[in-house]
């Protein structure tokens, strides 16, 4: 990944209505969510969703099967690890071991992280 891939993604998440329908689909996991389960959960008009589910499967942030008459959507994970890799990949100029607690993973028992 570069900056001119990484930047259409970042464009396609800064809406606070496809970062929630990303996040949606991360926390149903591998089943995903057809396009009305989406729009229920959220309370978006299905011409709204339409507008924001292409945006996030343009920029291969979800992946969409056809299933009959409805359309199932899945959160493209791996673009999202690319992206960290991508932000993260010159951590402390290569040298990890000097940004400490800067690089430590998230704690997920008190929910909060090291930055």
């Amino acid at each position: 990944m570069n900056t001119a891939s990484a930047t259409p993604i970042f464009e396609a998440l800064s809406s606070a209505v496809r970062l929630d329908i990303y996040r949606l689909l991360v926390k149903t996991g591998p089943q995903g969510l057809v396009a009305g389960e989406i729009g229920s959960a959220l309370g978006i008009a299905p011409t709204n969703l339409s507008f924001h589910l292409k945006a996030l499967t343009h920029n291969q942030l979800l992946g969409v099967v056809q299933e009959g008459r409805f359309l199932r959507y899945r959160a493209n994970l791996a673009v999202v690890q690319e992206l960290i890799t991508f932000l993260t990949e010159e951590c402390c100029s290569g040298q990890p071991e000097q940004c400490g607690e800067l690089c430590s993973p998230v704690d997920c028992s008190e929910g909060t992280s090291a930055l």
